[in-house]
């Protein structure tokens, strides 16, 4: 019987903290490769399933290329291509899904539910969105960072505007573990979860990073180093919209703000934007957006996920 190697599963940014700085370099050597035309088939005869509750553009894509870069193969399922939607529960779709393939990646509308199937499964799982998370974006969010500041992140300050979400909740995270100081405005009403705060101060209690709160996107920005902005109404927040585009009137990434940063600081936007709410054409489209890098880093960071995840675990269940 071949040796089976303990699975990693990905639902958080916290799941691969220590590991985040060599993924990092990892992704930066595979957009290197990848630009010279060489493409490592490090994941040759591996199969990546995608099991997608949410409409998807930039995870759906990158997750598929990067596997067939990789020399893997992905398969993409949602919801009504499998039983989930006939009523079979996701420890057994996890259980069978497990026999095929080498790992899934899944988009969920319900953090819980990524976690009954990585309970389930005996391949590793990640989060390619949940109400609760977006690791894999934050991964591609600090390869864009680290390309733009040299490497490095401490003494660089990140300013958030916008709405406590699961994007901010991974960026929380994921600025604490690399000791990046992030500062966050959002309106009083849509604050991040105070678990996920208490997860990230203690990763920047280890790593000096200074996280700091408020509800002035003004102030926020002040001296900041990048700003980043998201949607105000994500998906499943629909039945809010009213409510919302309320709440975030004032929470713009515009000239004016752009302004408050520093002189050569760039704008991250997740994507797909909701132009002329969170953020202007001119920003969006301007020679300080890095958003187009931004979306290009989810291939190469994917990448060096995968292999961290795939290529390591011996054959067999």
């Amino acid at each position: 019987m071949p040796r089976i190697a303990p699975k990693q599963d990905f639902l958080s940014v916290a799941d691969l903290a220590e590991e985040i700085p060599a993924l990092l370099a990892r992704a930066d050597r595979l957009k290197r490769d990848r630009a010279r035309g060489i493409l490592p088939p490090t994941l040759r005869g591996r199969n990546l399933g995608l099991i997608f509750e949410k409409p998807s553009t930039r995870t759906r894509t990158s997750f598929e290329v990067a596997m067939n870069d990789l020399g893997g193969h992905a398969l993409y399922f949602s919801a009504k291509d499998l039983q989930l939607g006939r009523g079979e529960t996701i420890g057994d779709t996890a259980r069978v899904l497990s026999r095929y393939l080498d790992g899934i990646a899944y988009r969920a509308f319900r953090h819980a539910d990524v976690v009954a199937l990585a309970a389930g499964a005996s391949i590793p799982v990640i989060n390619a969105l949940d109400d609760l998370e977006h690791p894999c974006q934050i991964l591609a969010d600090l390869l864009t960072m680290r390309e733009r500041w040299g490497g490095r992140f401490r003494g660089k300050r990140l300013a958030w505007i916008g709405d406590g979400n699961n994007v901010l909740h991974s960026l929380l995270l994921g600025a604490a573990i690399v000791g990046l100081d992030l500062a966050v405005a959002t309106p009083p009403r849509y604050a991040p979860q105070p678990d996920v705060v208490a997860r990230a101060r203690q990763f920047a209690r280890a790593t000096r990073s200074t996280l700091t709160f408020g509800t002035d996107p003004s102030e926020a920005a002040r001296g900041a180093d990048a700003l980043y902005t998201d949607v105000w109404v994500s998906m499943g927040d629909e039945a809010e919209q009213a409510a919302r585009e309320t709440a975030f009137q004032g929470y713009q990434i515009n000239d004016a703000l752009l302004a408050r940063a520093q002189s050569d600081a760039f704008v991250l936007h997740d994507l797909p934007a909701h132009r002329g709410q969170e953020i202007t054409d001119a920003v969006l489209d301007g020679p300080r957006s890095a958003a187009w890098d931004q979306a290009e880093n989810r291939l190469h960071a994917q990448k060096a996920l995968l292999e961290r995840l795939l290529a390591r675990r011996s054959r067999g269940r």
